[in-house]
């Protein structure tokens, strides 16, 4: 079998559209276009009924019930409304929001958001594998918390959260539980209940499935309530005025349906492929470090940091693989990755870290061919540096003065 360049290992960035979600889709842009708010013909009927169907694959995906899956265009907007949406209907129960140094942007940017219109939010550390301590969560709370909002898996570094046990402990303080669970659905197990989550954020695009469609999960008992952030037609409960994407709606079902059925199996593969990618890399280049937890994590993540090689300059010599250098999300900055210095990652090991994302259509000749090339392109660049030169001659970096002219 030749190998075919380029090569794609960004699966956290985005997915693929699988073949059979594809097939799935096609009829509801051709024949069954019709808009699934007209109730009043044959075309408004299918499509309504293939959105009902759909909501229930969905919710099959993480053991909730086809009623509580409200149809959204992704993460970024799902995880907007369950924050905002909370913030705004209980902020008469309490003005306090915990969530995470190492969340998604689209947490992030909600919660500071929140803060200039007078909310309170703590952003809680995490250790340095990368994961939140459910006993940081109790201490954080306060009688006036009414949102905690801890991510499933992480983005950069793959790192998967006790969100059970958080779970426990938020509904032990009164306030609701949301997770961004983005990351992380369709590749572990989750289940709502387990998690006693009150919301949870989806998005077809990191699943096999289109781009522009997600979903958030409310749980209906006991009732979440929400205040909408689109107003319209009253679509989705009232929740999320907009016509809806069918195609994409189907689709999303369709590639939470071979995630349920094929993720065991997947998993178990996706995962001797890392490793066999972590073992191969470790082995062939030294001063290597793993950044998050081992133990702890997605089958098809790999974050890694170089030391002595800036990780700009390893994305253009890895140009025929597509791998991020910190989030791709954030990626337009140069500062180091918030992630890993939340982490405790110093800066240049941080600026040195390169993402490997693996995924299903990923193959065991593209792996031992990225780490043949990770191996040359390493020592290349080292050469070229006068600090692995040093590092080299027993100097200890961290004691030289460096001097401004």
């Amino acid at each position: 079998m030749t190998l075919k360049l380029p090569i794609y290992m960004d699966y956290q960035a985005t997915t693929p559209v699988d073949e059979r979600v594809l097939l799935a889709m096609l009829p509801y842009l051709r024949e069954d276009f019709g808009n699934a708010a007209s109730r009043s013909h044959g075309f408004g009927w299918r499509a309504e009924e293939a959105v009902e169907k759909s909501r229930e694959e969905v919710a099959k995906l993480i053991g909730a019930a086809g009623k509580e899956i409200v149809w959204t265009s992704g993460a970024t907007e799902s995880d907007n409304l369950a924050i905002k949406g909370v913030a705004e209907y209980y902020k008469d129960r309490g003005n306090h929001i915990v969530t995470a140094a190492t969340e998604h942007k689209a947490v992030l940017d909600t919660c500071k958001r929140l803060e200039k219109q007078g909310f309170l939010v703590t952003y809680l550390p995490v250790d340095p594998d990368g994961r939140v301590n459910p006993a940081a969560v109790a201490s954080a709370m306060t009688d006036k918390t009414i949102l905690v909002s801890i991510m499933l898996a992480n983005n950069e570094i793959g790192t998967v959260n006790p969100v059970d046990e958080i779970g426990q402990v938020a509904k032990a303080g009164g306030a609701f539980f949301h997770i961004d669970a983005v990351q992380g659905v369709g590749k572990i197990p989750f289940d709502v209940g387990r998690s006693r989550a009150d919301l949870v954020s989806l998005s077809a695009h990191k699943m096999y499935g289109p781009k522009g469609i997600g979903a958030l999960y409310v749980r209906r008992k006991p009732r979440v309530r929400l205040t909408p952030i689109i107003d319209g037609g009253g679509h989705e409960h009232g929740m999320r005025s907009g016509t809806l994407n069918v195609p994409g709606i189907v689709g999303f079902a369709k590639a939470a349906e071979l995630c349920r059925l094929e993720m065991a199996e997947e998993a178990a593969r996706v995962l001797a492929l890392r490793e066999r990618l972590r073992q191969g890399i470790e082995a062939s280049v030294p001063n290597t470090s793993v950044n998050g937890s081992l133990a702890h994590r997605l089958p098809g993540n790999l974050n890694i940091s170089f030391a002595f090689v800036e990780g700009e300059a390893m994305m253009m010599a890895l140009k025929d693989v597509a791998v991020s250098s910190g989030s791709a999300c954030t990626s337009a900055s140069l500062e180091p990755s918030y992630v890993l210095r939340a982490l405790g990652v110093g800066e240049e090991m941080a600026h040195s870290s390169i993402r490997f994302g693996l995924g299903r259509f990923t193959t065991q000749e593209e792996v031992d061919y990225v780490v043949d090339l990770v191996a040359s392109k390493v020592k290349k660049l080292r050469e070229m540096s006068p600090l692995w030169e040093l590092a080299q001659s027993g100097v200890d970096l961290k004691s030289i003065q460096w001097s401004r002219h």
